[in-house]
């Protein structure tokens, strides 16, 4: 695991801007650095030890020179795929996965090379010989890939705070995106909360050449091949096969590798796994508060399987102080309230091992959300009630006050892709008009998605649903989150679960074999339940899903965390973008019990993360509140 950055060179960017971009990342890669300059490009490199420690330092170079590799991430087939290019007579010089990728581009050329990777990865190769850089990012976007793009300036990264080491980049607010950050806590699409960064989108590459960047996908996970004839013992059988078979290809390392283990059915299982093949080391993360901590479960569990557990606790002051180095780790701001404990449960693991298995991706690849199941309501009410008498009650619901069904009416008249709640999960269009200063900024957010939904079209409600959170929720929210909390401790996070080939099977399984009636009642995530049971105690195996818990919706409360909040809300940068009175309105009804935490959370957090990247526009200089990681000081 790694970090890198790197440029195109223009007249009078000074030659150590590169080092000065990479010690930007240095949380990425502590153990080693490495830089490569000529007169086309400047690349630098920030490395973590984790396979050929002995080797393995980038960038890496090919055949003559003519190439030069900087690569972040782990490819777990690399010993086959080494193999498979030694017999078509490449030569090896390391025994680690990076070479693989640059063997594999002189054999293969980029497209053939990434439709052989399985793995986490994000990589940029400097080919010599075609004047060009190419760079790529894995299937689900589990490894961060940016590039800013001005019109004279091309420059690449792991992470956005790179660019901050060069003085070309020109950093500058992407105002017009707010409207959909509140909507979405994050940017469902290639586009950024900085003015021309941008995303290389999951199973994307990009080609620089001739001063022109073009963009092309060269993997999309999509339902073309559902089979109805499965059934949930039949799929239980083949995902227990392929968890074993991703659990072991994820615990290659040359470093010990250890694993978060929540109270869930995910990570449980994935732990489970991994504890079959050799001792493990597990870290559980929760609160003094037993109503939100999961430290009982978790603890116990390690203890019946024999494996060891280290409990984490946390506490508000923990919490609140944190969140703004929670706001430069993350580069965007990102509202997930779980983030800070995933920071302190990377930093407890960090002390034991470099490596840690976690359960992402189950939910959004086996269908595990609670939300999936009002789709069968609402297919059932489609069915049955004509559209226009749909249109008509949403219509008349809309024009009276709030009453038990009003909602139900109003979004039963709207088709998924504006009714879906991703699309408003947290502000939507009418809060915004509350509380954005600036009314031109509220925009049509469902719009903004609704092409995602449109490569669907005609499939259940259900797999549109776990479509479009496959496509943004899980790499913009998960699994950024994920990589930014674990990489600020130079932590490697691995995921089993977000893997190809589990999900490439999970892409074949009807909605049925998902989401399960039993006794009346809703089984989500059926067939992965089903497998997990065959494997961890059934107590487990059939756990509600609580999503990382924490007590911030009573701290929002406690006067203490609350004054912070005030302050915040009244500051210039508030005072800039939204209307303060809305906000004291929000504060004000989620005492009363009657607003959303995740508001407060949204809208915090953001002023947090502007006063980190921009203290030149505010009187509220959050950066100095900013407490870098070890490795950064």
């Amino acid at each position: 695991m790694c970090g890198f950055c790197g440029y195109i060179n223009q007249a009078g960017i000074p030659k150590e801007s590169i080092e000065n971009m990479a010690n930007k990342i240095k949380h990425r890669g502590p153990d080693d650095s490495g830089y490569f300059q000529n007169e086309d490009v400047s690349l630098g490199f920030r490395r973590l030890s984790i396979i050929d420690l002995a080797h393995g330092a980038q960038p890496m170079y090919g055949d003559n020179n003519s190439l030069a590799l900087t690569f972040n991430g782990e490819i777990y087939n690399y010993k086959d795929l080494q193999q498979e290019l030694i017999n078509e007579g490449q030569t090896f010089k390391t025994d680690c996965d990076s070479e693989v990728l640059i063997r594999g581009y002189e054999a293969w050329g980029p497209k053939k090379l990434l439709s052989k990777l399985r793995g986490m990865f994000a990589f940029v190769i400097y080919d010599e010989k075609k004047h060009q850089v190419f760079g790529a990012r894995d299937h689900f976007g589990i490894k961060p890939l940016y590039y800013y793009d001005d019109g004279t300036n091309f420059m690449w990264g792991s992470e956005i705070k790179a660019f901050l080491g060069n003085p070309n980049f020109k950093r500058e607010f992407n105002e017009d995106l707010l409207a959909v950050h509140l909507s979405f806590e994050f940017i469902p699409s290639k586009e950024t909360m900085f003015k021309n960064v941008y995303k290389v989108m999951p199973g994307q590459y990009f080609i620089y050449k001739d001063g022109n960047v073009t963009t092309d996908t060269y993997y999309k996970y999509n339902y073309d091949h559902i089979d109805n004839g499965q059934t949930i013992d039949g799929d239980a059988k083949q995902i227990e096969k392929l968890v074993d078979d991703s659990v072991k290809a994820h615990m290659i390392a040359d470093v010990p590798v250890g694993s978060f283990l929540s109270s869930g059915v995910d990570s449980s299982y994935v732990f489970n796994e991994a504890a079959k093949l050799q001792p493990i080391h597990s870290f559980s993360l929760g609160f003094n508060d037993s109503k939100f901590s999961e430290l009982a479960w978790s603890t116990k569990f390690a203890k019946e399987i024999k494996q060891e557990n280290t409990p984490i606790t946390m506490t508000g002051d923990d919490y609140f102080d944190f969140l703004p180095t929670m706001m430069y780790y993350m580069d965007e701001p990102l509202s997930n309230p779980s983030a800070p404990q995933l920071f302190y449960l990377s930093q407890g693991a960090r002390k034991d091992v470099p490596v840690t298995l976690s359960g992402e991706g189950a939910d959004e690849f086996f269908g595990g959300y609670n939300t999936y199941l009002e789709a069968f309501t609402f297919e059932r009410y489609q069915k049955w009630v004509p559209q226009f008498v749909r249109s008509g009650l949403g219509n008349i619901a809309a024009k009276f006050p709030r009453f038990h069904g009003r909602r139900f009416l109003i979004r039963g008249a709207e088709p998924l892709w504006r009714r879906y709640y991703r699309v408003n999960y947290v502000f939507d269009e009418v809060d915004r008009a509350k509380v954005l200063k600036n009314p031109k900024l509220n925009r049509d957010t469902a719009e903004y998605s609704k092409h995602i939904f449109d490569e669907v079209q005609g499939k259940d409600e259900v797999t549109q649903e776990q479509y479009f959170d496959i496509n943004t929720w899980l790499p913009f929210d998960i699994l950024h989150k994920a990589d930014r909390m674990s990489m600020a401790n130079s932590l490697e996070v691995r995921t089993p679960l977000v893997d190809k080939v589990v999900a490439n099977f999970a892409a074949t399984m009807p909605t049925k074999t998902r989401i399960t009636f039993k006794d009346g009642k809703p089984v989500t995530k059926a067939s992965f339940r089903k497998a997990a049971a065959s494997q961890v105690p059934e107590v487990v195996a059939d756990k509600e899903k609580l999503g990382f818990p924490s007590p911030i919706a009573q701290w929002i409360n406690d006067p203490k965390y609350h004054e912070r909040i005030v302050e915040a809300f009244h500051s210039d940068i508030a005072q800039r973008f939204f209307n303060v009175d809305q906000l004291d309105y929000i504060l004000e009804q989620h005492a009363n019990g009657k607003s959303s935490m995740q508001k407060i959370f949204t809208i915090y957090t953001f002023i947090l993360w502007y006063g980190v990247y921009f203290p030149e526009n505010t009187n509220m200089h959050y950066n100095k509140k900013v407490v870098l990681t070890p490795n950064d000081r």
